[in-house]
């Protein structure tokens, strides 16, 4: 079972600025999504609070940093959980290049908001 993520769009503004910025996009390149999509049994939306969520757990159950778009898929399995409660799961971590700024918001339970 393949379960591929992608970032929720706040909206259809001319800038894709966001704290999970290395999956913000405005609209997914077809033929990319057409490649990935077909071999994924499902996709999953996660939101910012969620990835949010995601940083928060890494670091207090690893110790470990992740960025947002690091943090997405632990972000989707969360959101996932119940499905994927009886399954072998694996997760990768990559990224960890968070400001210190937005990991201090994080951290103190919130969810940043980026301009």
């Amino acid at each position: 079972m393949l379960l591929i993520y992608c970032k929720q769009r706040r909206s259809n503004s001319a800038s894709p600025a966001d704290f999970a910025d290395g999956v913000a996009v405005r609209v997914p390149v077809p033929e990319a999504f057409r490649i990935y999509s077909e071999g994924a049994d499902r996709i999953v939306a996660v939101s910012d609070d969620e990835i949010a969520e995601a940083i928060r757990c890494y670091y207090r159950c690893t110790h470990n940093v992740a960025e947002g778009a690091g943090a997405a898929p632990l972000a989707a399995l969360l959101q996932e959980r119940h499905e994927m409660a009886d399954c072998k799961v694996g997760v990768i971590l990559c990224g960890g290049n968070i400001d210190t700024d937005i990991l201090t918001v994080v951290l103190a339970g919130g969810t940043p908001q980026v301009a």
